[in-house]
């Protein structure tokens, strides 16, 4: 019974002594998180104000006019179709990369350098070189000329600006992306490559069979910090294109930024802030579960 007693007691002061510890990162966590989304959704059922008294309760009347507002369902149409478009580039070609450059090559760390460059680049200083390079009478379009294919209005044109921002969005992405296949490939235990070979597999049946298997876990991983960069994306809109032409690419983010500083209306802002929120946990949740499952 003493021993027993002992054993709790001594329980107890582990339990003490791991909250007093986590009290510091708990309460950062409640101030410069929790707070901060709770506070969100509290001001998304309001009017909004840079002051306490001029905050009004409105209920539901901001969700009601995102749902009645054409504007905010092209902004959301954007915003998966700059995500799609964004995230499933961003992972298969650094794949390709981190898969070739695994190898033995010459000029091996050179190349992986230069490809993680992109993403140690200011993505304002990126987006002022990507407007400069797709202007009108800019470097693209002297090239496109040179080979007998007539200039395109690339950041004047409702179809071609977007697909800019993605280009963009894919470069800033590729270096990390590289870098995260990279430690996973190398974690894969060799033996299970020269195994195959003895059973006479291809390079293409041992990536299918070995390494995507093997990068499962670090595939996820890439998945979700590649969707929760392209759903934050703000400078590079703000720099390139400003949401132009004619919203087409306006997304989420910047959306709620002209809404709250361009407009004051802080409470609609809110209640889009906190669609894209939902938008985010729900991304996040389906590749957790799929980490779960694997």
């Amino acid at each position: 019974m003493a021993s027993e007693r002992s054993r709790k007691q001594l329980l107890d002061n582990d339990a003490i002594a791991a909250w007093i510890f986590l009290t510091p990162a708990l309460l950062m966590l409640g101030i410069f998180l929790i707070f901060p989304i709770a506070y969100l959704f509290y001001l998304s059922f309001t009017t909004g104000s840079f002051t306490a008294a001029g905050v009004r309760w409105v209920g539901f009347n901001n969700y009601l006019r995102l749902i009645l507002n054409p504007d905010f369902w092209q902004v959301l149409s954007n915003t998966l179709y700059f995500t799609i478009a964004t995230v499933i580039p961003s992972l298969v070609i650094p794949l390709g990369l981190a898969a070739l450059l695994n190898r033995t090559i010459a000029w091996r760390g050179l190349l992986r350098s230069a490809y993680f460059l992109p993403s140690i680049v200011s993505i304002v200083a990126a987006g002022l070189g990507f407007r400069w390079l797709f202007q009108t009478d800019g470097p693209v379009n002297i090239w496109l000329n040179a080979i007998g294919i007539s200039p395109i209005p690339w950041l004047g044109s409702n179809i071609w600006a977007m697909p800019v921002i993605i280009l963009l969005s894919i470069w800033k992405q590729l270096g990390f992306n590289m870098v995260v296949f990279l430690a996973g490939l190398q974690a894969i235990p060799p033996s299970r490559y020269e195994a195959a070979e003895l059973d006479g597999a291809n390079a293409w049946q041992q990536f299918w069979y070995i390494t995507l298997p093997g990068l499962r876990p670090t595939l996820i991983f890439a998945a979700i910090t590649t969707a929760i960069f392209t759903l934050r994306g703000f400078e590079q809109i703000y720099v390139v294109t400003g949401g132009g032409p004619l919203n087409s690419t306006n997304i989420l983010v910047y959306y709620i930024y002209q809404e709250a500083f361009g407009q004051f209306d802080f409470g609609y802002a809110a209640a889009a802030a906190t669609v894209l929120l939902l938008v985010a946990l729900v991304l996040v949740y389906i590749q957790l579960r799929t980490w779960d499952e694997e």
